[in-house]
């Protein structure tokens, strides 16, 4: 999924490609949410919770090279900065949602005062969640991995028909070779199991009965279960378009331009992510074309593979899986197409911000 390039240096890279876009989200949602006003009155406040962010991701990518804590250690920083701050500083005017509770309502809860037992006793499963992912994405992966104890949960079985049927040719590959296309279960080691384990360790230190989770459950997959049938219909298309080539063809397409092919080696990733939902498939999909064209053009591999992905990242905001999952998550299915067209000129625009300063990046790293 690298490209052949290595891991640390494809992280530095990560890290020089993405910190922009990761350090001006804040403000971002801000102007969104509150425009101009919005800006100009917490405008710098959103900035230093986005440069924190971005530091952290900085250290733990390129420093520490440990993206499995990405999603964890950066938000909590942020989180905690924030908090500090607004010890000290609020804002004039309170940004208030039609739907959210009136400001007297929020008076009369915060009156409520609660112990330190019940705040810790509700936060318990975001704390167990956290937990238990970090432990399955570090201390334990290696009990997962080939010759782990776990190991043996892990079911891999070839495709008929499509393993080493077909192969990838020049330029994707430097050599023809067939394409393996296996599935692999991982019954333990994926993170949905890790969910599970966290679920059940709520469900035994909580107040909430077998019952009542089993409820819950139903009433999930109630409210989840067209987004899932649509992600696994967006999925089987995407996996004909791969294996027929049709995916690889637009990169092939878009690659021919040349010298300023870094200019556009962010939106194949954005196809990528767009189509398959998911940055490690655009990764499988373009990281070798990425890679070679780059060695054909005398740009760095490393920096084209980093924009690889860091342009699929801007198209998980307009992924049919993406958006199905957060529409039926605010009670709103049947309204993706709307969702869509409102969240599409962000992603556009983040995307063209990646396009250039790729390409700036491409002057400029060896």
């Amino acid at each position: 999924t690298r490209g052949g390039v290595d891991l640390h240096g494809l992280s530095t890279e990560l890290v020089l490609v993405i910190q922009i876009i990761a350090a001006l989200i804040p403000v971002l949602l801000v102007a969104i949410q509150d425009g101009i006003r919005g800006i100009r009155e917490v405008g710098l406040v959103a900035l230093i919770v986005g440069l924190i962010y971005s530091g952290g991701q900085s250290v733990l990518l390129a420093g520490l090279g440990n993206p499995e804590l990405v999603d964890i250690i950066p938000p909590l920083l942020s989180l905690v900065a924030l908090a500090l701050i607004m010890q000290k500083w609020q804002p004039k005017h309170i940004f208030r949602e039609p739907t959210a509770p009136s400001l007297e309502e929020v008076q009369a809860q915060q009156s409520v005062k609660h112990s330190g037992g019940e705040v810790l006793k509700a936060w318990s499963p975001f704390v167990y969640l956290s937990v238990v992912i970090l432990l399955w994405s570090t201390a334990m992966k290696p009990l997962f991995a080939k010759g782990g104890l776990l190991a043996f949960s892990n079911i891999t079985f070839n495709i008929p028909g499509l393993h080493q049927s077909i192969q990838q040719a020049a330029p994707i590959v430097a050599t023809p070779k067939p394409i393996d296309v296996a599935f692999t279960w991982n019954i333990l080691g994926a993170s949905g199991t890790a969910i599970l384990v966290a679920a059940i360790i709520t469900i035994l230190t909580s107040s909430i009965s077998w019952g009542e989770a089993i409820e819950e459950l139903g009433a999930t997959w109630k409210q989840l279960q067209t987004p899932i049938i649509m992600i696994c219909l967006v999925m089987s298309v995407a996996n004909v378009m791969n294996y027929a080539g049709m995916i690889t063809s637009i990169a092939l397409a878009v690659a021919a331009v040349g010298a300023i092919f870094p200019l556009l080696s962010p939106i194949i990733g954005w196809i990528g992510v767009f189509v398959t939902g998911s940055v490690v498939n655009n990764n499988i999909l373009f990281a070798g074309l990425q890679a070679t064209t780059a060695q054909q053009i005398g740009v760095s591999q490393t920096l084209l593979v980093a924009s690889n992905t860091a342009g699929g990242v801007m198209a998980k905001i307009v992924s049919p899986q993406s958006i199905a999952i957060a529409a039926a998550a605010v009670n709103s299915s049947g309204e993706e197409s709307k969702i869509t067209s409102m969240a599409i000129k962000y992603s556009a625009a983040l995307l063209v911000v990646t396009c250039v300063w790729v390409y700036v990046l491409s002057l400029v790293v060896a």
